[in-house]
């Protein structure tokens, strides 16, 4: 087996690791308990921010920890705003191209197609199943350079 095959099949042995995220002053972190549960569940590595975290803080740790996806929660409406830094913030790093970037909330059909436009993977609604979630997560991981 040569050196490439080996890192590839290292890389597919290796749990998905995963930043669940609250970001900016809102204060609801039950469904980011949920989604942390679930993934853990699935077998993920599950980081969790805790509340109140600047997209820099949400950025910094994504690097740090080498994580594959970040999944940010928010029900404050300010998902216009904060997202996007989050997503440039990882472009700057150079680490968007092997991150998923998830959001979940209440999010209007419009503003979730223009987040999309911006690099958010995926945007989960209140009510979607966990399973449905973690399957997208499976289906969707970027693979490692």
């Amino acid at each position: 087996m040569s050196a490439e095959q080996g890192q590839a099949e290292s890389e597919r042995d290796r749990p998905i690791r995963c930043l669940v995220a609250k970001v900016g002053l809102d204060g609801h972190d039950r469904g980011a308990h949920v989604i942390s549960r679930a993934f853990r569940d699935a077998g993920f590595e599950v980081i969790y921010s805790g509340l109140h975290r600047a997209p820099e803080d949400i950025v910094q740790a994504a690097v740090q920890e080498d994580v594959d996806v970040v999944g940010i929660s928010i029900l404050s409406g300010a998902h216009n705003t904060l997202v996007p830094k989050v997503v440039e913030g990882l472009a700057e790093y150079g680490a968007l191209a092997d991150t998923l970037v998830l959001l979940g909330g209440i999010v209007p059909d419009g503003d979730a197609k223009r987040l999309k436009e911006a690099g958010v993977a995926e945007v989960f609604g209140p009510g979607t199943p966990m399973s449905e979630t973690v399957q997208f997560v499976r289906e969707n991981v970027p693979t490692r350079r």
